[in-house]
């Protein structure tokens, strides 16, 4: 009941009853973490972002991805190129800051900056991740 009411008051107050819920039953609140998408020009801006984002905090782990295809409009016509993907592993907490933080660097104009949060996982991994990601 205590919950309930928690969730009803204040947002605040529910991002802290989930993380009381979660301390007290030992489950997982999906949506906790995230995973972003950052779409890269090569493997050296890639490797240069993914670095940066670590040397920040802003991830636990990131995967970079070998080269892919990729097909887009940009700017009325149909692009073709290649990219290398980044795979950020977060806090969704983060994701507001990591995002930011990106484009700033970024040297696309408009870079992929996409996520979708943890649904559910590995819970030592999940543990891991907010063990190696500071709280905001």
């Amino acid at each position: 009941e205590v919950l309930a009411l928690l969730v009803l008051v204040s947002p605040l107050l529910r991002g802290l009853a989930l993380h009381l819920h979660s301390a007290v039953t030992g489950s997982y609140v999906p949506g906790t973490h995230s995973i972003a998408f950052v779409n890269c020009l090569n493997e050296q801006i890639a490797k240069d972002i993914a670095r940066a984002i670590m040397d920040k905090k802003l991830a636990a782990y990131v995967n970079i991805l070998p080269k892919s295809s990729a097909l887009y409009f940009w700017k009325g016509q149909l692009e073709e190129s290649t990219e290398i993907l980044l795979l950020v592993k977060t806090r969704t907490s983060k994701i507001g800051e990591l995002s930011n933080y990106v484009r700033s660097i970024h040297p696309f104009e408009i870079p992929e900056i996409i996520s979708l949060p943890i649904d559910q996982g590995n819970p030592l991994y999940l543990k891991w991740i907010e063990e190696n990601v500071p709280r905001d």
